[in-house]
């Protein structure tokens, strides 16, 4: 008998090596090189190698049609894919264990069967627990699932069969890592099975018209396991976020064919499940008594949301040579930056003081509107003294010193003005043209002059 075929695929980038190396030769990763057998093509799996031509057509004559949503049954849910879940769209959702990925979708299969407008059944897939065990989960979170489908298989070709005979509209595999093909040798969870199984079942939910749902385990620095065309081949690509300490989840879209990216929808972790904030920006906001120093309120865009963030800095001697720079929720290299341009720009230096920053609830904000906030909170703590009260504050700076603009203005100083904040502190090319009731504007260029005003 002759002996099987093997390479060495990257878990990295997919890539194939003939023999086993340190570092991936394709990607420069070190040791994500494992054996898996080296597979033929046959005329099972692709059908052939002669296929007929396909025949292409002019764009013009493209008859594009609005997708219609079917909506998840949670409002926060729906923000975050768009309106909700589109026929034919392939959704992948990662997380960290136990941050409550098949809660969420348990509670919207409930939701989505109760509901007669979907016109078909909901399918849910559990390759990781028993049938037993999902319906002791769901009768936890006290939903009705009398109406969801349930199958716990593995096996891809029984997976596809059993989606062929119930025509559900929706779908979720809970996990895709855990599934396999019987064409390939290798293990369920490696390069070669993810990709396989992902593809067959994308390609399906494309023929068929049905809402995939695929959950992916996460790596230790919070990526999706497996290739990277895993994530390629969704059309939204959804990152649980959150604290294991803390009963809040975030739930942000890096990929969207059919909605805004970077939209956020906030949870609630409760013994019945996952509940929708509806206000948000209370969550990311202290309750003091009294003023204190180093805290600033930010208000920050998240795709179409604004959301007001507390930003809270502490400065203290430093007691050993290199003073620490730490942040929490924003990039650590930035605020660096940050601190040189208010030695060189305000003449306020750092360099014998330790800095730590953190946003309040643990969310992560990216945008370099968080620049101006986090060095009043700075400057606040270094000179021990509350900045006034009802302030909240945006805009990116730059090297030069000077206050950057930052999109959509205007929302964010109507979010603030809402939840009663009477003075904003914001770059001068963000004025609003029209007076905002109840809410006092100032308007500045540099750096210098945000720091005067607010010492004023």
């Amino acid at each position: 008998m002759a002996k099987a075929k093997t390479q060495f695929v990257c878990a990295e980038c997919g890539g194939a090596s003939l023999k086993w190396q340190g570092q991936c030769p394709h990607c420069n990763a070190w040791n994500s090189l494992a054996e898996a057998r080296v597979e033929t093509p046959t005329e099972h799996r692709y059908g052939g190698l002669a296929a007929a031509a396909s025949s292409a057509q002019s764009l013009r004559d493209v008859q594009a049609r609005e997708m219609p949503r079917i909506a998840s049954g949670i409002d926060e849910f729906d923000r975050v894919l768009g309106g909700g879940f589109v026929e034919g769209g392939v959704v992948l959702i990662g997380g960290d264990p136990g941050i409550g990925k098949s809660t969420l979708l348990l509670q919207s299969l409930a939701a989505l069967s109760l509901r007669s407008s979907t016109g078909a059944p909901v399918l849910y897939i559990s390759g990781e627990e028993s049938a037993a065990q999902v319906a002791l989960h769901a009768r936890r979170l006290g939903v009705d699932a009398g109406r969801v489908r349930l199958l716990s298989e593995i096996s891809l070709e029984r997976i596809v069969a059993a989606i062929g005979s119930e025509q559900p509209a929706v779908v979720v595999i809970d996990s895709i890592q855990t599934l396999y093909s019987e064409q390939l040798q290798s293990a369920p969870g490696s390069v070669a099975q993810v990709r396989e199984c992902a593809a067959q079942l994308t390609r399906l939910a494309k023929q068929s018209g049905l809402t995939l749902i695929m959950i992916g385990h996460v790596t230790k620095d919070g990526s999706l396991a497996g290739p990277r065309v895993l994530e390629h081949m969704g059309d939204t690509v959804l990152y649980f976020e959150g604290d294991s300490h803390s009963s809040f989840r975030l739930i942000r879209a890096f990929k969207n064919r059919f909605g805004a990216v970077n939209e956020l929808g906030v949870f609630a972790m409760t013994d019945r499940g996952l509940k929708g904030v509806a206000n948000p920006s209370a969550l990311f906001l202290s309750k003091h008594d009294v003023q204190v120093a180093g805290s600033c309120v930010m208000a920050t865009q998240e795709g179409t949301r604004p959301l007001l963030v507390e930003i809270q800095a502490l400065v203290d001697a430093a007691h050993v040579p290199n003073p620490r720079r730490l942040s929490v929720g924003l990039d650590q290299q930035r605020l660096a930056m940050l601190l040189a341009v208010l030695h060189r720009h305000a003449g306020i230096a750092t360099f014998d003081q330790d800095v730590f920053v953190n946003a309040v609830g643990g969310v992560r904000i990216g945008e370099p509107a968080a620049d101006l906030p986090a060095l009043l909170a700075v400057v606040s703590s270094m000179r021990d003294k509350p900045l006034p009260r009802g302030l909240v504050a945006f805009g990116e700076i730059g090297l030069a010193g000077e206050v950057r603009p930052a999109p959509r203005g205007q929302e964010r100083l109507r979010e603030a003005a809402k939840l009663g904040f009477s003075m904003a502190l914001i770059p001068k090319a963000n004025a609003p043209k029209q007076p905002i009731e109840g809410l006092e504007v100032i308007a500045v260029d540099r750096v210098e002059h945000a720091l005067t005003r607010v010492r004023d």
